[in-house]
This record gives structure tokens, C-alpha cells and sequence, in this order.
């Protein structure tokens, strides 16, 4: 399965070292995936190999395992407070030094996924310079209310479909809405990138989209992926579409022609715009790679 990740393209490539793997063969596992490192790396991809949590008295073996120049940071679940996030990164800071690797060169992605997590979750994000993402993990955090949960794709409590079964898709899980959107604020709050839930319905292509898309609209950046064949759904969604860029450049131009005139507001097809709307305009067009000219 690593060697053929190797002719993927996501956005990073996570080798899974903890729930994937039963406890049996966790050290082949973390040498496997370290022989593999130095392939996905050349990719050019990120690599952000998922560790053992803190209580599984693993992390500092899987940590020695993988810390070197071809990973970029570490994922690691099960975090519930700013002091599992000092732990963590004082296990890192060893690796370097070990390693010779640059003090702070491995950044941590912590999944948010317990009801002790969502309630520091704002302390955790912001807790060291290290976390540049956050993840929110709706599996585990069910399981720690213990709020059962229908199987995506394949139960009547979540409607099937697209963009119109949006608002009943949210609400089949109310229990996830808060700690959802909590996750995001956070993430965004502390300058970091939020990511949300796998989906785990990987042939449900229909339903990934639908959950992509309220990820889009609680905020997240970005979704983790658990299967090759998810990776072009989720980029479709977080990435803007044509009509959203176009909409984007006649704001900045509308308000340019108002700003030369002396107005610190003015409208769009009868809309109004103003310093918030030109600001996420702005930041949708400072986004774009170079040359993007949808």
C-alpha cells in the first residue's frame, strides 16, 4: 500500500502507525514505515507518519523511528489538553537533537477527538508553534460520549444525495455540530489549518461530497482521506470554483474604483460590499497558485 501511495498526489501522506495496525504488529508496522519514508518524500509531498498516543506508551519508539529530514511533522490522536501538546513536543525536541535535525523542524498535527480535547481544544491549538493543523476525529469522539452513530452510506438516518440534503445531512448528527465547529474556530483562532473527520463510506462518493462541503462551510480547510479514491472529491471541494474566483476579482475591482473615489463601501449586483466581503475576496485571490487564470 506505501509503495503504491507513492503514484498518488494529496496534499500529505500520513502512514498510519496507530489505529490501523493491531498491537501485534505495531513494530513492523513503525519499521515498515520508515523504510518507506525516503519514497514518499521524494514525491514532494508532505509526510506526516500518525504515531501511537501518549497513553499507549509507544510515541517516543514510533518518534525515534520516523524523525528525520524526510518527514515534515508527526499526527498523533487522542489529545485532551495543552500539557499532552508540552509532552509531545518534548519528545520531538530529544528526536532533533538526536537526529541533528533544526530545533522545531517537525510540526505536530493533534487530532481533536475526546470530550476533554473540545473543551481545551483552543489551549491545545494554541499551545505550541510546532501545530499547524488540527483534526477533528468524529469516530473517537462518539465513542468517548458514547453517541451512537449511523454508518455513513449505508443507514436511513443520513439522507443519500448532494447539495440538497445538506441541512438534514447536519442534523442526523447533532451530537457533532458544536464540537465540529469548535474545532474550527480554534484552528482558524490560533493561525493553524483545520482538517476535518475521514470519511469512512469510501465508495459513498456522493456522501463524501456532502461532507466535504459542510467541512467548507463550518470553516475547515481541508478533510483527511482514508483511500485514494477520495483524494479528487475532497480537492474539488476546498478548492474554488471558477464562479467564486470571478466573483472574487469584480469585488477587488468594484471596491478599487470605490476606494478612488473616497467610498469605504459600495455594492455589487445590488449587494453591499465592505471591508469583510473585500477581505475574503482578497484572501481567496492571495490563495491561487501563480498563473491561475480560471
Amino acid at each position: 500500500m506505501l509503495d503504491k501511495a507513492t503514484g498518488m498526489r494529496p496534499g500529505a501522506f500520513a502512514p498510519d502507525m496507530e489505529d490501523a495496525v493491531p498491537p501485534a504488529e505495531k513494530e513492523r508496522a513503525r519499521h515498515t514505515i520508515a523504510e518507506k519514508l525516503p519514497a514518499l518524500a521524494a514525491t514532494g509531498r508532505l509526510v506526516i507518519p500518525r504515531v501511537n498516543s501518549i497513553e499507549s506508551g509507544l510515541l517516543e519508539d514510533d518518534v525515534a523511528a520516523v524523525a528525520g529530514p524526510n518527514i515534515d511533522a508527526i499526527s498523533i490522536g487522542k489529545i485532551r489538553s495543552p500539557k499532552d501538546i508540552l509532552h509531545v513536543d518534548a519528545v520531538l525536541t530529544r528526536a532533533e537533537r538526536s537526529g541533528k535535525l533544526p530545533a522545531g523542524s517537525i510540526a505536530i498535527l493533534p487530532w481533536i477527538e475526546t470530550a476533554a480535547g473540545i473543551v481545551n481544544v483552543y489551549e491545545i491549538a494554541s499551545s505550541s508553534p510546532r501545530i499547524r493543523w488540527l483534526a477533528f476525529g468524529a469516530d473517537d469522539f462518539t465513542a468517548d460520549m458514547d453517541i451512537p452513530r449511523p454508518t455513513p452510506g449505508n443507514s436511513p438516518d443520513i439522507p443519500t444525495g448532494s447539495q440538497a440534503d445538506l441541512p438534514a445531512r447536519l442534523l442526523a448528527e447533532p451530537g457533532l455540530i458544536w464540537p465540529r465547529s469548535a474545532v474550527a474556530i480554534a484552528a482558524r483562532a490560533a493561525g493553524a489549518q483545520a482538517l476535518d473527520t475521514p470519511y469512512v463510506a469510501y465508495r459513498d462518493q456522493q456522501g463524501l461530497l456532502a461532507e466535504a462541503t459542510i467541512a467548507r462551510k463550518l470553516g475547515y480547510t481541508g478533510k483527511c482521506a482514508i483511500h485514494p479514491a477520495q483524494i479528487e472529491p475532497i480537492e474539488s471541494v476546498f478548492a474554488p470554483t471558477r464562479d467564486e474566483i470571478e466573483y472574487a476579482r469584480r469585488v477587488m475591482n468594484a471596491w478599487d474604483e470605490a476606494t478612488a473615489r473616497g467610498s469605504g463601501a459600495t455594492s455589487l449586483d445590488g449587494v453591499l460590499i465592505d471591508t469583510p466581503v473585500v477581505e475574503r475576496a482578497r484572501r481567496l485571490l492571495g490563495a491561487l497558485p501563480q498563473g491561475n487564470t480560471p
